[in-house]
């Protein structure tokens, strides 16, 4: 059969005056064939001189063959076999374009241009809508706009049938309305796209076993299997998980490798939608500039939008089932919390990416497990040896009565370092030498964790077939983004504006000038990348400003509360608690707006493809909410306390407001409560609000606008809508970055400062089991049908990850060198210790000040200490006021400045060194998928010859019987060796006709 080429290529086919049907013509019209199987009864007409263009091209304005619906005979949605076809009941719906219009008013005598077309879908021939018939609404003209957007949508749907589509849609009946133009991919279509995106499908060879490696393995591999089958969902791919098919792309000329039963299921939906989507992206409209893709028309208000169906309703009654309702039952529960995800049916629903995502988020949730174990286990040591925690006993112990010097000026009294015991003694659950040992093993878990994860991508992409996707992503940079498209537009507008004084100059100019004419230069985004540049800088500018403005807040509080004698014992807890909720909701705040800020910044650079838009998207988005999310925590870890200065020399912020100081247990207890609250309040309050319940408040707004419209309801279809109605009430899918940043902010909780919270990957562990089902039912229930797209990998995410990995390394070594007691305790034990304890530890980092020497003006005012104070001491090394150089840094301040920096060093290397040992040692293929893809090609080879021989048979079958038996017999031997030295090329010439319906 002809089957007309695509819009664009090099020969466009016009239209042809066939009649569908077996029915001619009307006199007067010419009608034009949707290419495709023949429907019965379907009969279409277009206006007069719409016929054939001259010189092979399609006429711009004949109208579009449509299946339009009569209005005055609806088909009821109950009387028809599926909501997922046309209204004939045959055809399947493999994408939906959604448009609105409105009408200015009715006039007699003037109808609406391009509805002379009138196609009932049930069988019966439908009547014009302009002859006149009773019922029949006389439509005004549209305004100047309405009717562009008409005009565009007529041709751009007449390229869609040249392309060999097939459409229907509702009359436009009303005054104003939502129009859904309904897309069905024929055979001929989905075999040519098929072949062209080299879309691999089974083939007849049946499904072969992966083997496993060794008897040992093998046994493993069942009581494993066996232990969690009740884990496991009941959907029909994971019962075949040690199976595959043997797949090939297809090609229209090998049709007898594949196993077609029946045209109308051998293609998926997914694969059927994706198809069409591809037609849709490179389809071109001459009236919209010359715009190509339906996503330059839906940014142009041409359409509204355009997605797949979903397979039916998740939630309907009886025992139908489908892989919507199935991936609820068994997957977008939050009952099954459980159980394994679907990880084959979830790719084969959504595609590639989501699929690569929900596994990577899987892997990711199964391996915050034993690291969840092993941070209890590191917390319940710390609560086991509080009690012999000698330090905190000797700061608890109150005949040591070490007073310490005021915390502020005037207001504050002397005070004993006894009071703080119970600081000194929740320090300990975390600042013992367990954590040091636990941060070790977390940046080993993120090196195993990153390289599990790429043999499970290898893994996953061998059983998906992924293998050669670099075409396909290589198409998809052909395709130019809208914005993109519309500034090239202006650029080349301008050029020819100026080509009459360019003229004057010489031709070699004029050659590189017309090379960049169609693209965009430096030049052109120098200002998009100096605003981006500008405003990044202005954003952390702003974050660190928000950050000092609460350490601001912290001081002046502090000194207000100290005034009063009620809340001067609570002073601490107090401004840490608020200080640590104003900094949490900043964020929350402040997460959104960078959102949307890195989306605009992304867009001032009018990057060409979307993988380039999304990939620059991320980097701007992660780095704001990078900085937002941790800017705090790095305040309190490196920064606070270390800028104090001492008694007598203090630095102060404003007059009389000096900067704030570490706990006596010092800062690691503080930045604890700082990294559990923001994780905790980040992970609740995002997940519960914004992911529950600003959708569900979206829909409801949604569903209120549509109610106040003026528009004429539909009783029988407000009864039962179809299908594109209900995916139309949906939510639009707008990506994966938004999963994916909040996961990779989580990942930096749980590797970043992990020494100072061991809990974090417990806490990351119980959000995610939530967070995998909330993120299921979202996609499942909430959102329209995303598009199926195939990629081999997670993308830069995976570099993110690796480098928030490395980052952790350090981090961490400089928490325990820095923030911790970990260092100084070691010095002390091993360097001034006189029995190798750390009995005297306390009094050894105290130092002595005379409170003599306290500036004029700071001394207590009416102090109620008991005993008159002569010294008091505070937390530094520094020489006492009796030595030469009193106040100086003493030799023990370098001894541990020098120790803490040793640390750094080995400890950086000594774990770098293991993740190299253990990237090394885990391979990145595994060993059976290695072995299998090699087993693979064999399979492939002899099953290949097998059908070739087969079809070389039934292709010589008629000669040998024409000719005698006697000539048979002297040429039959010497006849089947000529035809397998042949080329499969020369082979399969007529494989089109001899197996086309296998």
């Amino acid at each position: 059969e002809n089957i007309p080429l695509l819009p664009g290529s090099p020969r466009r086919l016009s239209p042809r005056a066939v009649v569908r049907g077996g029915q001619g013509p009307k006199h007067g019209q010419q009608c034009l064939q949707a290419p495709g199987p023949p429907a019965q009864g379907l009969q279409g007409s277009v206006p007069q001189g719409s016929g054939q263009a001259s010189g092979g091209g399609s006429a711009p304005n004949s109208s579009v063959i449509n299946n339009y619906l009569e209005a005055s005979e609806p088909v009821s949605s109950e009387a028809r076999v599926s909501c997922m076809h046309f209204y004939d009941s045959q055809r399947k719906v493999d994408y939906v374009l959604a448009y609105h219009y409105r009408k200015r008013g009715a006039h007699p005598g003037h109808s609406s241009p391009g509805h002379n077309l009138a196609i009932v879908s049930n069988g019966e021939t439908g009547k014009d809508p302009q002859a006149g018939a009773p019922g029949d609404i006389e439509l005004g003209p549209l305004d100047a706009l309405e009717e562009e957007r008409k005009e565009q949508r007529e041709e751009f749907e007449h390229n869609l049938m040249e392309a060999g589509l097939e459409l229907e849609k509702d009359l436009e009946s009303k005054s104003q309305g939502s129009v859904f133009v309904r897309i069905h991919a024929p055979w001929q279509v989905l075999a040519r796209e098929a072949e062209f995106l080299k879309i691999k499908v089974p083939t007849k060879k049946k499904m072969y076993e992966i083997k496993s490696q060794g008897s040992i393995a093998k046994t493993f591999s069942k009581i494993l299997h066996k232990l969690s089958a009740p884990l496991k969902p009941r959907v029909p791919e994971h019962s075949n998980s040690r199976m595959k098919n043997l797949s090939y792309p297809f090609s229209r000329e090998k049709m007898y490798l594949y196993n077609i039963q029946d045209k109308d299921t051998f293609f998926d939906n997914a694969t059927r939608s994706r198809i069409v989507h591809e037609i849709l992206k490179r389809t071109t409209c001459s009236r919209a500039n010359n715009t190509m893709g339906i996503n330059s028309l839906i940014a142009n208000n041409i359409y509204e939008a355009a997605y797949p169906l979903h397979d039916g309703e998740y939630d309907s009654p009886g025992d139908d089932m489908n892989d919507r309702k199935l991936l609820y039952q068994e997957w977008a529960r939050y009952g099954v919390f459980y159980k394994f995800q679907p990880i084959d049916l979830i790719r084969k629903y959504f595609g590639e990416k989501i699929g690569l995502y929900f596994a990577w988020l899987g892997l990711y949730t199964s391996f915050l497990i034993p690291s969840s174990v092993i941070g209890i286990i590191v917390f319940l040591y710390g609560c086991a040896t509080i009690e012999e925690d000698i330090p905190s006993k000797e700061m608890c112990d109150q005949q040591n009565a070490f007073t310490m010097c005021p915390l502020c000026d005037t207001s504050c009294d002397y005070w004993n370092l006894s009071s703080a015991c119970g600081t000194a003694r929740a320090s300990h659950l975390f600042d013992n030498p367990a954590t040091v040992f636990f941060s070790i093993f977390m940046a080993l878990w993120a090196t195993m964790f990153l390289e599990n994860w790429k043999r499970l991508q290898m893994r996953l992409g061998y059983f998906w077939d992924l293998t050669g996707i670099e075409e396909e992503e290589e198409r998809a940079q052909e395709h130019s983004r809208p914005e993109y498209e519309t500034k090239v537009r202006e650029k080349m507008l301008k050029e020819s504006n100026k080509s009459v004084v360019r003229k004057l100059g010489t031709s070699g100019t004029e050659a590189e000038d017309e090379d960049d004419e169609d693209k965009l230069t430096w030049k052109d985004r120098f200002p998009g990348y100096l605003m981006n540049f500008a405003s990044i800088l202005f954003m952390i500018a702003l974050t660190f400003s928000i950050v000092f403005g609460v350490i601001v807040y912290r001081i002046t509080t502090a000194a207000a509360l100290s005034l009063n004698k009620a809340t001067r014992s609570n002073v601490r807890v107090t401004v840490t608690a608020t200080a640590v909720i104003i900094n949490l909701v900043v964020i929350l705040i402040l997460d959104e707006i960078y959102g949307a800020v890195a989306k605009w910044l992304t867009k001032i650079e009018v990057p060409k493809t979307e993988q380039t838009f999304e990939e620059r998207l991320i980097l701007k988005a992660f780095l704001l909410k990078f900085v937002n999310a941790y800017s705090p925590i790095f305040y309190v870890a490196f920064f606070k306390g270390r800028f104090v200065g001492r008694p007598g020399s203090y630095v102060y912020v404003f007059d009389g407001y000096r900067m704030e100081e570490c706990a006596p247990g010092g800062c690691l207890m503080e930045l604890c409560i700082q990294l559990s609250i923001i994780m905790l309040g980040k992970q609740l309050i995002q997940n519960n609000i914004f992911e529950i319940g600003v959708p569900k408040l979206k829909k409801l707004f949604r569903k209120l606008k549509d109610e106040t419209e003026p528009e004429e309801a539909d009783s029988a279809h407000s009864k039962h809508p179809e299908q594109w109605d209900l995916d139309y009430s949906l939510e639009p899918y707008t990506g994966l970055t938004p999963e994916y940043m909040e996961m990779i902010i989580q990942f930096g909780f749980v590797t970043l400062f992990v020494a100072s919270f061991p809990l974090a990957p417990v806490f990351a562990l119980l959000n995610n089991v939530i967070e995998v089902r909330l993120d299921a039912k979202k996609f499942v229930t909430e959102l329209r049908r995303p598009d199926a797209v195939r990629t081999k990998d997670i993308g830069i995410w995976f570099d993110i990850l690796s480098g928030i990995g490395k980052f952790s390394v350090i981090i961490n070594a400089f928490v325990i060198a820095v923030t911790s007691d970990f260092i100084p305790r070691l010095v002390y034990q091993y360097s001034y210790s006189h029995n190798g304890t750390l009995h005297g530890f306390v009094n050894h980092t105290l130092s002595f000040f005379n409170v003599s020497q306290l500036k004029e003006g700071t001394q207590p005012e009416n102090s109620q200490f008991e005993q008159e104070v002569q010294f008091c001491r505070f937390k530094d090394y520094r020489e006492p006021p009796w030595a030469p150089n009193p106040y100086e840094f003493s030799k023990q301040y370098w001894a541990v400045l020098s120790a803490r920096l040793a640390f750094v060093i080995i400890f950086q290397n000594l774990v770098m060194f293991l993740s190299v040992l253990v990237d090394w040692m885990i391979p990145d293929i595994p060993t059976d998928i290695s072995e299998q893809i090699k087993r693979e090609k064999s399979l492939f080879v002899d099953f290949f010859l097998k059908e070739e021989h087969e079809k070389l048979k039934l292709a010589e079958e008629p000669a040998r019987r024409s000719q005698s038996s006697g000539h048979r017999s002297k040429r039959g031997p010497a006849a089947s060796p000529a035809p397998s030295g042949r080329s499969q090329l020369g082979s399969s010439a007529s494989s089109g006709s001899q197996h086309t319906s296998v």
